[in-house]
C-alpha cells in the first residue's frame, strides 16, 4: 500500500470464514448467480454507452488528464485504469459475459504474491471514446464520463454533448474521405449495435447539492427525462434500433450523501439510508419506466428494455448479510471510519486516505461507487433478466 495511506482496520467485524472463501470465487461467478447462464451472440458485439462514472472506463483520466490514483484498479487490473472502483464496471462484466459463448468464461490465474485474479480469456473491454492511445473502436466506443448529467446541456460531458461526440464518430468513421483505420464498424454494426444508457443519478444529486427542496428537485425530474428521450430519438433517426436503459441506483444509501446530507431524526428509512433522496431516485425511475413504455409504442421498429438498477442494489443494502456485506453503508476507500469512512477532503487515492485490507467484503467503494464484489452480483442479477421489462436477454442485440 502506498505510504500515504493507511488500511481500515474494522474489529471484530470481519465476515465468516466461508465469506472469505466466497470472496476467492466472487468474480469468477458473474454467470452462476443465481444461475449459470451463457452468451448466445452469434458475432461480436457491438456497444455504444453513454453516462457518467457508474459506466466511465477511463474517459475522464483520457480527456482531461483527471488523476484517478492507486488502489483504485487494485482487485483486477492492479494498476488504476481510470476507473472509480477497486475492479470492474457493471458494464464491464456485461461486456465480458456478452464477447463469450458456449465455453469457458473466465480462468483463475495466479499472481506472483500467491493470490489469485479472475481473468477474462481474451477479453477486450469497451474502449473510452476520449482515449486516443489505447483504443479499439471496432466492438463499440463508450462515451461515458465521470461526473455526466443530462444538464445543463453543451457542458462537457452532459449527455447531449456524448450524443454529438458518438454522431461525430460514427459519421468520421462511414466517411470514405476520412483518413484512418476503415471498415472498424459499417452501417450494418452500427444498425444492429446496443446503446447503453445509464445516466440520472448526478442530475438529482446535484439538485439536492445545491439544497434544493425535495419538491423542487422532483420538479427537476420532467426536464431530466426528456433529455433522455431526445438522445434515444436522435440515435433512432441515425439508425440505432436496440436500447438498454438502467434507472438510478438508491442514492440515499450511498455513503457520501449520509456524510453531507441532513440526517435529522425520521429521514433515515429502516436501512439508515436518506429516505428523500431514494424517494427521489423511485419518482425519477417511474418516470423513466414510463418513458420506456411510450417510446416503445413511438419507436415499433426497436427494442427498449428498461432495467431496475434500483431494486438491485437496494437489495444490497437491505439484505447485506446473504451477500456478505457486513457494513453495507460504509466505503473501502475514504477516510474517517466508521460510520461511513467518508470525508470530501480526503477522497480515495489521494493522500491520507483509508483503505479497507484486500479480502474485506465492501458493497460501496469510495462512498459514491461500488465495488467490484457489489458490481458482480449486480451484472449476475442483470443477466437473470428478473429485473427487465421487457424481460429480454442482455445479449438479444447479438444472438441473431
Amino acid at each position: 500500500m502506498a505510504s500515504h495511506s493507511q488500511s481500515l482496520q474494522l474489529s471484530g467485524r470481519r465476515p465468516p470464514l466461508h465469506f472469505f472463501f466466497l470472496l476467492l470465487l466472487l468474480p469468477c461467478l458473474l454467470i452462476s448467480l443465481p444461475n449459470p447462464v451463457l452468451s448466445r451472440c452469434l458475432h461480436t458485439p457491438i456497444i455504444f454507452s453513454f453516462g457518467d462514472s457508474n459506466s466511465d472506463t477511463g474517459g475522464l483520466a483520457a480527456g482531461l488528464g483527471f488523476p484517478v490514483n492507486f488502489p483504485n484498479g487494485r482487485t483486477f487490473f492492479r494498476r488504476s485504469t481510470g476507473r472509480l472502483s477497486d475492479g470492474r464496471l457493471i458494464i464491464d462484466l456485461l461486456w465480458v459475459w456478452s464477447t463469450k459463448n458456449g465455453g469457458s468464461i473466465i480462468v483463475l490465474e495466479p499472481l506472483s504474491n500467491g493470490s489469485t485474479l479472475c481473468q477474462s480469456l481474451g477479453a477486450n473491454f469497451l474502449s473510452p471514446y476520449l482515449d486516443s492511445v489505447k483504443s479499439n473502436f471496432s466492438n463499440g466506443a463508450n462515451f461515458a464520463i465521470v461526473g455526466s448529467s443530462t444538464l445543463p446541456k453543451y457542458v462537457p460531458f452532459a449527455l447531449n454533448i456524448q450524443v454529438m461526440q458518438f454522431l461525430h464518430f460514427k459519421a468520421s468513421l462511414l466517411d470514405p474521405t476520412v483518413a484512418g483505420p476503415r471498415h472498424l464498424i459499417n452501417d450494418d454494426g452500427f444498425r444492429n449495435a446496443l446503446y447503453m444508457f445509464d445516466i440520472g443519478q448526478n442530475d438529482l444529486a446535484d439538485s439536492f447539492s445545491k439544497n434544493l427542496s425535495y419538491v423542487e428537485v422532483v420538479k427537476r425530474i420532467p426536464l431530466i427525462l426528456a433529455e433522455i428521450k431526445h438522445a434515444i430519438q436522435v440515435i433512432h433517426d441515425q439508425g440505432g434500433r436496440k436500447f438498454w436503459i438502467h434507472n438510478t441506483g438508491p442514492l440515499g444509501c450511498l455513503p457520501q450523501k449520509l456524510t453531507l446530507g441532513p440526517k435529522k431524526p425520521g429521514n433515515l428509512d429502516p436501512h439508515g439510508c436518506l429516505s428523500a433522496y431514494n424517494d427521489a431516485a423511485r419518482l425519477f425511475n417511474e418516470g423513466l419506466r414510463h418513458l420506456c413504455q411510450e417510446m416503445r409504442s413511438e419507436l415499433k421498429d426497436s427494442t427498449i428494455v428498461y432495467v431496475d438498477i434500483f431494486s438491485i442494489k437496494y437489495d444490497l443494502i437491505a439484505n447485506s448479510t446473504k451477500y456478505g456485506f457486513l457494513s453495507p453503508l460504509m466505503a473501502c476507500c475514504g477516510y474517517g471510519g466508521p460510520p461511513y469512512n467518508y470525508d470530501i477532503r480526503v477522497p480515495c487515492g489521494q493522500p491520507g486516505h483509508q483503505v479497507c485490507d484486500e479480502g474485506s467484503r465492501f458493497a460501496s467503494w469510495d462512498g459514491i461507487h461500488y465495488t467490484e464484489d457489489a458490481n458482480t452480483i449486480v451484472a449476475s442479477q442483470i443477466l437473470s433478466m428478473d429485473y427487465s421489462a421487457p424481460r429480454v436477454p442482455f445479449d438479444f442485440f447479438c444472438s441473431k
